[in-house]
């Protein structure tokens, strides 16, 4: 029988597979205040719909935030969670990994 973790696991690595889901979740890791979506746009070099999309995954997984400011009613703010953060330690090691075998074809 299989241990139910390894389906949650699998799960996870899907969402963060997809096209700037790791993109977005560094950018929001580094910032020291939450990013409106034009500025994520541009962080990541991506289109709007890809951002969106991610945007929305990574929210309804409970690693991002989305916030409306108190002095803008159309502007939307975005943050990383705390589950998210307890995250990057592993994703950063993932990156360094790679980063450190950049000289190798994976």
């Amino acid at each position: 029988m299989c241990n139910p973790t390894y389906a949650r696991v699998d799960e996870l690595l899907s969402l963060l597979t997809k096209s700037k889901s790791l993109h977005i979740l560094m950018v929001l890791d580094r910032r020291m205040s939450p990013a409106r979506f034009s500025e994520l746009k541009k962080l990541v070099d991506s289109s709007s719909t890809t951002v969106n999309r991610r945007l929305n995954e990574l929210e309804l997984h409970g690693l991002v935030s989305r916030t409306q400011p108190a002095n803008s009613e159309h502007a939307l703010e975005y943050s990383i969670t705390e589950d998210a953060k307890s995250l990057s330690p592993i994703l950063q090691t993932l990156y360094d990994w790679v980063d450190e075998r950049s000289h190798l074809t994976i």
